[in-house]
């Protein structure tokens, strides 16, 4: 029973990761390395509650789809528009890619807890959601089938974010695999200036996939402030976040640019985070906290050591495109 309470954690820690690893993917095969994932998690973050805890107070009696919808749309609005500054100051105006990430990554952290501080002491102390929207972010989507033994619990037991991530995961894997635009995308990434000369809208396709990488990491941040193992999801917690942006950072490059991928590597660093928990080994707690990021170093000094092209990044990645040198 310990084994399969421990995967549940896992698959429920992964999530964040997984959505933050996702948008990343989508915006480096672009050729736009974001380092502004932490950011746009907390911007996410503190929209989504802000949207779902204004809603409640604006009527009577919330519906708990319309409370979940507004927290969705305004986690991935606010932080697609926090993608869309770092695409304008990196895309049109050519402006270092990493400065600019980190840059955003300040920005977004700073916002974030600055609107959630706001937010709490406007309400008196804290700002929190009811339990109508809490249950809806937190119960499991399919409650019959996560009665069933065993397999119950290991598939059908989790809250419809796992879901959206894990289908989120499939819709970006076949669109860049197996349309004509993701094909496109991957053109502009490996080589913007053949592209170009092949008739793909370089500029639109590197706005496109950033912005929209920028929303699904927002759901990441969502996903942390609305569920919680420990039972305090739906309330603002100052650096709620706590470095879940940068290991998605990290998972992009442990998965090597591929969905599936980041699917199995968000897993294995979701359970990672919540070994402590099931696997006691005997170590301080502090020791436990550093796992995810001890394997975060050593994943970077594994995979730089491969020297095959499937491993490496998309060429252009991380450098400005000069339509006047092609």
């Amino acid at each position: 029973m310990t084994i399969i309470n421990f995967f549940c954690a896992a698959v429920l820690a992964s999530c964040p990761l997984l959505f933050g690893t996702l948008g990343e993917v989508l915006t480096e095969k672009s050729g736009n390395m974001n380092l502004g994932v932490e950011g746009m998690m907390y911007i996410g973050a503190a929209a989504g509650l802000g949207g779902a805890y204004y809603y409640e107070k604006a009527v009577s009696s919330p519906v708990a789809a319309v409370s979940v919808i507004i927290a969705l749309v305004c986690a991935f609005v606010f932080a697609s528009l926090g993608a869309l500054i770092y695409s304008v100051i990196t895309i049109t105006f050519r402006a270092n890619q990493n400065v600019t990430g980190l840059a955003l990554t300040i920005f977004g952290v700073g916002l974030g807890n600055f609107a959630g501080e706001a937010m709490g002491n406007a309400a008196g102390g804290y700002v929190f959601v009811s339990n109508v929207t809490k249950n809806a972010f937190n119960a499991p989507l399919f409650p019959s089938l996560s009665n069933l033994p065993v397999v119950g619990k290991m598939l059908f037991s989790y809250n419809f974010l796992v879901y959206l991530s894990i289908l989120l995961t499939v819709a970006l894997a076949l669109f860049m695999n197996h349309t004509r635009h993701g094909l496109n995308l991957r053109a502009v990434g490996e080589n913007p200036a053949a592209a170009d000369a092949a008739g793909i809208n370089v500029m639109r396709s590197k706005y496109l996939s950033t912005v929209i990488g920028g929303g699904i990491t927002g759901l990441g941040g969502l996903y942390i402030v609305m569920n919680s193992a420990n039972g305090v999801g739906g309330v603002w917690v100052h650096n709620c976040v706590s470095g879940y942006g940068w290991l998605s950072v990290a998972l992009v490059i442990f998965a090597m640019w591929n969905p599936w991928r980041s699917m199995l590597c968000a897993f294995i660093f979701g359970a990672l985070s919540v070994m402590r928990l099931y696997i006691p080994l005997g170590i301080p707690d502090q020791i436990y906290i550093i796992f995810p990021y001890i394997a975060t170093v050593i994943v970077l000094i594994a995979v730089s050591l491969r020297k095959k092209r499937e491993n490496q990044p998309p060429s252009s990645l991380g450098l400005a495109y000069f339509r006047e040198e092609r």
